[in-house]
């Protein structure tokens, strides 16, 4: 009786907040058709999760994708369903390799995109790794941190000039609310004192916000907006290393097909932030939901940010 009580509980209250948030979701605003015709998009992870749906609705804008993946057999399965997915379609996409547990892979991407792109209008920062065992990059960083941080970091930094070029354009950086329970710790950020998890990937997440900081502070009045967002909890294959006991897996099932996120609804707000004349002159700012919420005073620190953007330029080899 106990279990029937909690299952009809469950679905009850499943139901209820799948039929709010499709109604929340069809009062957003939404991108009129076409608006991204001749613009060019790079998303990196666009092969499954956030970074595919992203690809997907940007493709059906009529946009020239750029998708950055490290699997390049998943990628090109990726851009086969998007195609039938999307019917008749005038928009392009363009698959390109790039590892981002390398910098010298992240360096040959960067090269390959300024030698063959004449401009860049948006770049979203989507890819990503979560709650990983210990385990280190090809130059020896900490995982989570690595990728989700340092990679993207020098990424953008190679990137920019382009964008500058092809202004007004638009830098995306995908974070997490989870960033709440991070603190950059500059003495260990390889985490070989200790390591948690966790911890380690709402520090890369804060990360992703303190660089969004700093970066829309350097590019104002350049052309480059400089935008983050949360894109919720969404049922991905991100969370594939999070431990739970086999008897659990069924609830766990029911519950994230009930309470998470489709990855079509993760992307709403990248979509927006992609091509909304809402926020064209917006920079600088937090989004969830596609709208703008404050984050925490440790996430637009000035200090924190400039300390943590010197250390990275060090480390990804942008200054000795």
């Amino acid at each position: 009786m106990a279990v029937a009580a909690v299952l009809a509980l469950v679905l009850g209250g499943g139901v209820t907040l799948l039929l709010l948030r499709r109604m929340a979701s069809s009062h957003r605003a939404r991108a009129p058709a076409a608006t991204l015709r001749g613009k060019t998009v790079l998303v990196t992870g666009a092969s499954g999760g956030i970074g595919k749906a992203t690809a997907a609705a940007l493709f059906r804008l009529h946009a020239r994708v750029i998708m950055a993946c490290r699997d390049r057999t998943r990628a090109e399965q990726a851009a086969a369903e998007i195609c039938a997915c999307a019917g008749t379609c005038d928009g392009e996409l363009i698959i390109k390799h790039v590892d981002l547990t390398s910098l010298r892979s992240v360096r040959a991407f960067c090269r390959e995109i300024i030698q063959e792109e004449p401009k860049l209008d948006v770049l979203i920062n989507n890819a990503g790794v979560f709650r990983c065992p210990y385990s280190k990059t090809e130059d020896g960083f900490e995982m989570q941190f690595g990728v989700n941080h340092l990679a993207h970091f020098l990424l953008t930094h190679l990137l920019t000039e382009l964008m500058v070029h092809s202004a007004p354009s638009r830098i995306i950086v995908i974070s997490s609310k989870l960033y709440k329970y991070g603190s950059i710790r500059f003495d260990d950020l390889n985490s070989e004192q200790s390591y948690d998890p966790a911890f380690c990937y709402s520090q890369s997440k804060l990360a992703n916000l303190l660089f969004t900081h700093e970066l829309a502070r350097r590019l104002e009045g350049r052309g480059v907006t400089v935008n983050s967002l949360s894109p919720g909890i969404v049922r991905t294959n991100l969370g594939r290393h999070v431990r739970v006991p086999f008897l659990l897996k069924p609830l766990l099932f029911l519950v994230s097909w009930l309470f998470f996120k489709s990855p079509e609804e993760g992307a709403e707000t990248p979509l927006y932030l992609a091509c909304s004349p809402d926020v064209a002159h917006v920079t600088g700012k937090f989004f969830s939901n596609c709208k703008e919420e404050m984050l925490l005073p440790k996430a637009t620190d000035d200090g924190v940010a400039k300390r943590l953007w010197d250390l990275s330029e060090t480390m990804v080899g942008m200054k000795s």
